[in-house]
Order: structure tokens, then sequence, then C-alpha cells
């Protein structure tokens, strides 16, 4: 069944642009220039249940607004786009309860707060019956080994406890569809290897499907057994990972 469709999507963003110097400025006080970037181009894409992907190429070739535009961050140009039966944009309330994001470099943790206090605001948020909560997070912070962290101040755990953390508030809620967003980066090597055991293992147990972006190379190989490849906005490359890396060795897209 396919979970995440896309038709001939399209995104394209009007930026504002001038020369240097105060005369420009004064200048396009009256007169502004714009100039139009298509991030996303006529992309199609079909990913069924409990698929795992990535979502390969270089910095600026369109990855993060892909997943903006799956996410219903943002509102497509043109073009259709349907995940979970829903149209991502109208960020319908039942939709957002399906999904999770986690970003490397952006935390949806409180900072100044204990994690076990930032999951209970997220039980709040999601409605998740108080025994359902309990036995999910037991679940959760059993596999990932962080259940004595539960009561710590979340600006005092290492980056990879806290990236543990990020995972478990994202799972929380049971969604249907992971977007992953460079999870494993500036972590050392055991705490990348747990995060991506950890990561096939939610995929196995409870069949979610995972769209994951990274530039590890070793992120891909162990999680993602499909690459989907990027390269100014549009997708060149969609195969297993096994025909990309025989493609691209070094993961590199040169074209």
């Amino acid at each position: 069944m396919e979970i995440i469709t896309t038709r001939k999507l399209c995104k394209t963003y009007r930026r504002f642009q001038k020369q240097p110097g105060l005369k420009e400025s004064v200048r396009a006080l009256f007169r502004r220039e714009y100039e139009e970037k298509e991030a996303v181009k006529d992309f199609t894409l079909s990913v069924s249940a409990g698929e795992r992907v990535a979502l390969i190429g270089s910095n600026g070739a369109g990855k993060t607004t892909l997943t903006k535009l799956l996410t219903g961050i943002i509102a497509p140009t043109s073009g259709l786009i349907s995940v979970l039966g829903h149209t991502p944009n109208r960020l319908e309330n039942d939709f957002k309860r399906q999904y999770a994001v986690v970003m490397g470099q952006k935390s949806q943790l409180f900072f100044e707060l204990t994690s076990a206090d930032t999951f209970m605001l997220f039980q709040v948020l999601y409605g998740i019956p108080k025994q359902a909560y309990g036995a999910r997070l037991e679940e959760l912070t059993t596999r990932l080994d962080v259940g004595h962290l539960l009561n710590v101040q979340v600006r005092t755990l290492s980056l990879g406890e806290r990236m543990k953390m990020e995972l478990i508030a994202s799972l929380l809620h049971g969604p249907r569809v992971l977007f992953l967003d460079e999870p494993t980066i500036g972590l050392d090597a055991k705490s990348q290897h747990a995060v991506r055991g950890f990561l096939n293992a939610v995929n196995e147990r409870e069949g979610t499907t995972i769209l994951l972006t990274s530039h590890y190379l070793e992120d891909i190989r162990a999680v993602c057994p499909r690459c989907v490849a990027i390269s100014q906005g549009e997708k060149i490359f969609d195969g297993t990972t096994e025909a990309f890396l025989e493609r691209y060795p070094e993961g590199v897209i040169d074209e």
C-alpha cells in the first residue's frame, strides 16, 4: 500500500536580491528585484508502508525542501502530494498525529527541563492514554538504555544521549511515518551504531515507514535498502542502495 505519493511535485521560491552598497539598499526600497529558485522540480515518488528510504544529495539539492513538503511545513507550488491519505499542508490534526520528524541539528526537547517533563507534555498534546503512555515510555527507554536519564536536565545530556531522547519523543505516539534529517550527525561511532540498530528494530517490530536524509554512507547502508538521489531539485536515481553505491561508490552525486 502506498503511504506517500507525489506526482510532478514542484516548489519554487521567489527570492529578493540586491547589489551591495548603501545606494543599492535605498534603491531597493522603491524597486525590488527578485529571482526564482526551483527547489523541487517535477518530482514523482511512491513509498509503500514499512519501507526504509534514504534521500541523498548534496547541500542545496532539495532534500530538506522535499521533507518540508511531505510534512506540510510548506505548500507546493504545483503538482500532487499525498501522505497517509492527506494533503500535508492542510495540517489536519489526524495527519499530524500519524507522523514524526527528527532533525539532528534541531531539538524538540526543552533544554531547561528534564526529558520526563517534555515527554509528559507530549502525552497531553497527542492525547496518549496514561497506561499506554507508561508502557510505551518504558519500552522505548529500555530499548535505548536511557531510563536512568529521564529525570536529568536535558542541557546536561551528551549529544548521543540527547539524540536518543529525541527519538523517544518522536515515537511516543506510535507514528506511522518517521522523517529523519541527519539523526547521527556529530555522534560517536558507538552512538551511531545504537541509533541505526534502534531504527531498524522500530521498523521491523512496528512497520514504521522511515525516510532518512543523511550524508553518512554507513547510515544509508545500515538502515535503508532503497535510495532516492536528488540533484538540483530533480530525482536522478531511485532504486536499491546496492545499485546506488555501484553507480556512486563514494556516495557523491556528480550529475
